[in-house]
């Protein structure tokens, strides 16, 4: 009896086989290849982006919107300044709390110097008066950190509540930045910065709130919100 001769079979399998390899490794070169032209055209955009950037300047810049983080924003500045051996000052306008963890911290840094000039949120002192002289007295501390050259990065934490309910008034904030060191830089932080702010500025951020874990009965969180 006569064995069936399947060398054919088998011939043709290998065939296939070989063919769907080399389809395959076509297939990788293909994407290899488009992956690095992309990347190459990307490179030279962002070379091309740098080599424009020739200047160094103080700048101003604005962190608002709805979403959390500005602050922690912010205060991420504070550290990589100090990571360059830069003196940070600090002035929050509306917390009034001693207790939150950017404080605790940066008042034990040797370059910090860190004022809070609020005595909390509007709703609670529900003193017009009283709020309006607050921070008008809080912009005289802050006037000083702006005209003393030896400081190179100001923050200004939720300074937009003060400019948005008229305690300070924009154009005598916009003249003192105006005035400060070349290269002194400032953050403002808060909701609702004004247009005459934005407009000045050489950076302005927008965050966005998508969700926040407090409108699901969630209190403010040590080493997250505070």
């Amino acid at each position: 009896m006569n064995t069936p001769d399947n060398s054919d079979t088998v011939q043709a399998g290998n065939v296939e086989t070989n063919d769907t390899e080399t389809n395959d490794t076509e297939t990788n070169n293909g994407k290899a290849e488009r992956h690095r032209n992309r990347m190459q055209r990307k490179k030279t955009v962002v070379d091309d982006a740098i080599a424009r950037a020739d200047r160094d300047q103080g700048l101003l810049l604005i962190l608002t919107g709805n979403g959390k983080g500005k602050s922690s924003s912010a205060f991420g500045m504070v550290a990589r300044a100090l990571g360059h051996g830069m003196k940070v000052g600090v002035a929050q306008f509306i917390k009034g709390r001693g207790d939150t963890g950017e404080e605790a911290f940066f008042q034990r840094q040797p370059n910090v110097v860190w004022h809070v000039l609020g005595e909390g949120f509007t709703w609670d002192t529900q003193d017009l008066a009283r709020d309006t002289e607050t921070a008008q007295r809080g912009w005289d501390v802050v006037r000083e950190m702006l005209n003393d050259p030896s400081f190179d990065l100001i923050v200004l934490d939720e300074l937009t509540y003060p400019l948005k309910f008229g305690w300070l008034q924009l154009d005598d904030v916009l003249a003192d930045l105006k005035q400060r060191p070349d290269m002194q830089h400032v953050v403002i932080t808060g909701r609702g910065a004004p247009d005459g702010l934005c407009d000045a500025a050489d950076t302005v951020s927008e965050l966005r709130d998508v969700k926040h874990a407090f409108r699901d009965g969630v209190r403010a969180q040590p080493g997250i919100d505070l």
